[in-house]
Formats: structure tokens, C-alpha cells, sequence
């Protein structure tokens, strides 16, 4: 077991370089963004030396490598700065909304996932029956939709005329665990048809893909049936690749949740993110986009660690 510490070592080292080059990536971002805070603080009529005052008491004068190494080093640390717009601390607006996104994903995701491998499995055992068409299909059509069509579609339909959601996720009045599963509902459900497709294909592409082993065809000629022939070996074998495109789609239920949060008017970090955009409050646009790009490194690293365990052929290596 010791190459599997290894390359768990070697990973963790991977997705470290990998965030150092991404908030690098970040932070010259931001600063090739257009626009000035401190003009757009003063407004229009503020003269250059009231903007000079400005950028110096905030620190945006110093040359831009003192801002970024200033910068990761109270990273580090735990400190994202202050927010120019309000003069918090950015760990204090993250807070909260990072909750509130998680809770979102982790929703879509206890629907998605089950789900996702529920249909696969069925598609995979029905093959090229009407059942399969049907649900390739949809998932092609739910692929092809932006985000924000879906979303708007099911306002439409479950908000507008049905009247059975609530067309936006207001968490006003402290509810409880069932009134946010009932507030968040939409939004939940539009992220569980954008990832469900992805999961569902490559679930009945891997199994098919295992179908034709030889023994798998010995299991057949043990006289067992095809749903446990399915669950009992083809599926622990497939587990490879559909833990690789769980972690992805996971990661994207994190990371790119900015649409479905503005559309459904949702309090969580995308939402948080365009309106610093707005503002030109680059600190919280660079701790929200550091978040998501750990986020999404720290599930990919989980999805290879998860890959190999899976694997007997890696594990016990001869």
C-alpha cells in the first residue's frame, strides 16, 4: 500500500502547485478587470487628488507583485482582506453565503447522484429498447439548455402558472431544515437536470462497456439475472470512470452555481460574486474565486484518490 501513499503525496503536491498558479491566474485577473474603485467610490465628479487619497489609504497604489504577495501571505493565514465596498472583513461575507451554497449543492447532489445511477443501470440493462431512447434523449435536450433556460422554464411551469414553488430562495424569517428543502426546490432542481445527463451516460456507457467480458458472460451462464449480473459485477468494475465524472459534476455544483443563484435571486457565493463584480470589489471576487478553484481541485484529488481505491489491479500491485 505504500505507492498508494505515494501517489496520494503526489497529488496533494499537484493540487497545491495547481492553486498557486490559479491565484496567481486570479489576481491578474482582477487587475486587468476594467474599471476603478476608488473612481467608481467617488463617483464622477471626484477630483485626482481625492482618488489618489483614496487608492493610497486602501493600499492600491503599492505595485501590483506587493499587493499579490501581501495578498497570499494573509491567505495563508485565513485573512482575505476587507471588503472595499463595506469595510468588512471578506471571511465575513463569505461565511454565511458559503453555507448556503454547499447546502445547495449537497441538495441537488442527494438527488442527482442516486438518480444519475439509477437511470444509467436501467439503460444499460434495457438497451436499445424504447426505455434507453427515451432517456437519451432527454439527457441530450437537458445538456443542450443553459442553465438559466431551465431555470426559467420551471418558474414558468411550477412558479408562474402552478404556483407550487417559490420563484425565488428567501430565506427571510429564520426557516427551518424543511423550509429551505421547499425554498430551494427550483434552483436545486434545475442544477439536478444540467448533471444528471453527464453521470447517467457515462454510468451506461461504462457498464455497456464491461458487458461483453468474459466474465460476465460466465455470470450469465451461472443462470444469474441480468439486474444482479449489472449490480454484482459490472458495476463495482465501472466504478472508475463514474467516480471520475461524479467528482467533475460535484465540483461543478460548487463552482458553477453563479447562474442558477442570480437567476432564482439565491444568497449564496455566486450571487456574492457579481455583485462584488458590480461594485469592483476585487478582495471578495478573488476570495470567492480561490474557493471555487480549491473546491474544484480538492474533488478532483478525491475522485483520483477514490479511482484507484476502486481499482483491486492498483491497489495490490504485483
Amino acid at each position: 500500500m505504500s505507492h498508494i501513499w505515494k501517489m496520494v503525496f503526489k497529488r496533494l503536491g499537484l493540487g497545491f502547485l495547481t492553486l498557486f498558479i490559479v491565484s496567481l491566474l486570479i489576481f491578474l485577473a482582477t487587475e486587468l478587470l476594467p474599471g476603478d474603485f476608488a473612481q467608481e467610490f467617488l463617483g464622477q465628479s471626484a477630483t485626482p487628488e481625492t482618488v489618489a487619497a483614496i487608492r493610497r489609504q486602501l493600499g492600491l497604489d503599492l505595485p501590483m507583485h506587493i499587493r499579490y504577495i501581501q495578498w497570499l501571505a494573509g491567505v495563508l493565514h485565513g485573512d482575505f482582506g476587507t471588503s472595499l465596498a463595506n469595510h468588512r472583513p471578506v471571511i465575513d461575507l463569505i461565511g454565511g453565503r458559503l453555507g448556503n451554497t454547499l447546502f445547495l449543492a449537497l441538495y441537488a447532489a442527494a438527488i442527482a447522484v442516486p438518480l444519475s445511477l439509477m437511470l444509467g443501470i436501467l439503460a444499460a440493462l434495457f438497451r436499445n429498447s424504447f426505455f434507453d431512447r427515451f432517456v437519451n434523449a432527454s439527457a441530450l435536450t437537458s445538456i443542450s439548455f443553459p442553465e438559466f433556460f431551465v431555470a426559467y422554464i420551471l418558474i414558468f411551469w411550477l412558479a408562474g402558472m402552478g404556483g407550487m414553488f417559490p420563484s425565488m430562495a428567501n430565506f427571510r424569517g429564520d426557516p427551518n431544515f424543511l423550509d429551505m428543502l421547499y425554498r430551494t426546490f427550483l434552483p436545486a432542481i434545475t442544477l439536478t437536470l444540467v448533471v444528471t445527463a453527464h453521470m447517467m451516460r457515462m454510468t451506461r456507457a461504462a457498464i455497456i462497456n464491461l458487458l461483453a467480458s468474459p466474465y460476465i458472460e460466465m455470470a450469465r451462464l451461472k443462470g444469474m439475472t441480468p439486474m444482479r449480473v449489472i449490480v454484482r459485477h459490472a458495476l463495482p468494475n465501472a466504478l472508475a470512470p463514474i467516480i471520475n465524472v461524479i467528482a467533475l459534476n460535484l465540483a461543478y455544483l460548487i463552482t458553477g452555481v453563479v447562474v442558477v443563484e442570480v437567476v432564482f435571486v439565491y444568497p449564496g457565493l455566486g450571487q456574492l460574486m457579481v455583485d462584488s463584480v458590480a461594485a469592483r470589489d476585487m478582495p471578495v471576487v478573488q476570495a470567492v474565486a480561490l474557493i471555487f478553484a480549491a473546491a474544484y481541485v480538492l474533488l478532483n484529488l478525491t475522485a483520483d484518490v477514490l479511482a484507484t481505491l476502486s481499482n483491486p489491479r492498483l491497489v495490490h500491485r504485483r
